[in-house]
Formats: structure tokens, C-alpha cells, sequence
């Protein structure tokens, strides 16, 4: 029984990240990523993991996705605009990359490799543990990567600042009359 929902609950996981990606609204891809998230949540209760679990759903799904989608509709970027692709070389990258990636899930799937187990004690992934690990062992890479998300949605908002003065400076030489500028997004 469990590993028929670990298998229905990993396709669940894929089926979303797979949607995230190529959905072409934004708002779509972000409840893709809820879904997604979700499922690696419930993932997380079958390895008997249930901190994460609550620190997948309440982070997560919960404070990450409502950002996402506060910034999406913060910059109205809800729908994805035909763009000059300016990196033409990153598909065929990726491509090539996740076929190795495939290949080495397979290799390893098909003469299963001895993959050393960690020997986790029964109280591994206790709320003590991972707080303790989180505030003592990894301080330094958990306030890093606080600081690095904060700069992203600094930069995204910058940035999307700018283009809106640049956009409107163009808009204005064009027509000086500025009763006539379209309804700023």
C-alpha cells in the first residue's frame, strides 16, 4: 500500500513540475508549483519525515507561493510575451543535460548500485535536531541564503521599475499629449 502511494504521489510530483515548466501564464505555473510542492510534502510524511512535511506545507506552499504570486501580479506578468530569444545555446544545453540525467537515473535503477544508506537515528529529522543543525552546524549557508532570495526580489522589483520609466519615457515621446498614455499594468 505504501509504495503504491509513493508511486502515485512521485507521478503527481512530476506530472506538476513538468506543468510548472511549460505553462505559459505565470499564474498557472505558480498552482502548478503548489501542486508540486504538495506532493513532495506528503512525500516527505512517507519517509517518515514529518517536520518537513509541516515546513513544506507552511514555507512552502504556503509563504513562497504567495510571494510568487504577489510578485507576479505585483509586476503584471501574469502571461508569457514572445521575446527575442538572446540564448539560443541553453536548449540544446538542457537537453543534453537532463538526457544524462536519464540515463544516470536509469543506470542506476537497472544495476542497482550500492548506495551507501545513511543510518539515520529514529529522531533524525525531529524539530530539535534540524533547529540545532539549521543554528549551529549551517548558520552561515542559512543567513547566505536569506540574503540571496532578499536581493532577487529587490532586483525583480528594480528592475521592473525601470522598464516601466523607460516604457513610459518612449510612450511620452511619442505622444506628448499624456492624456493619451495607456493604462500603466
Amino acid at each position: 500500500m505504501e509504495i503504491a502511494v509513493f508511486i502515485i504521489t512521485a507521478i503527481i510530483a512530476l506530472i506538476g513540475a513538468v506543468a510548472m515548466l511549460t505553462a505559459h501564464n505565470a499564474v498557472h505555473s505558480a498552482l502548478f508549483l503548489l501542486l508540486n510542492f504538495g506532493a513532495i510534502g506528503v512525500l516527505y510524511l512517507l519517509l517518515q519525515a514529518p517536520f518537513l512535511f509541516i515546513t513544506q506545507l507552511i514555507i512552502y506552499a504556503g509563504a513562497i507561493i504567495v510571494l510568487f504570486l504577489f510578485v507576479v501580479m505585483l509586476l503584471g506578468a501574469e502571461t508569457d510575451e514572445p521575446a527575442k530569444d538572446s540564448t539560443p545555446w541553453q536548449r540544446p544545453v538542457a537537453l543534453v543535460l537532463a538526457a544524462v540525467l536519464l540515463v544516470e537515473a536509469i543506470s542506476v535503477f537497472l544495476f542497482r548500485v550500492n548506495v551507501t544508506q545513511v543510518a539515520a537515528k529514529p529522531d533524525f529529522a525531529s524539530p530539535e535536531n534540524v533547529a540545532k543543525a539549521l543554528f549551529t552546524d549551517y548558520l552561515f549557508p542559512f543567513e547566505i541564503t536569506s540574503v540571496i532570495l532578499l536581493a532577487a526580489v529587490v532586483g525583480v522589483v528594480v528592475l521592473s521599475r525601470r522598464i516601466s520609466r523607460e516604457h513610459a519615457r518612449e510612450i511620452a515621446q511619442e505622444s506628448p499629449d499624456l492624456t493619451q498614455l495607456p493604462e500603466r499594468r
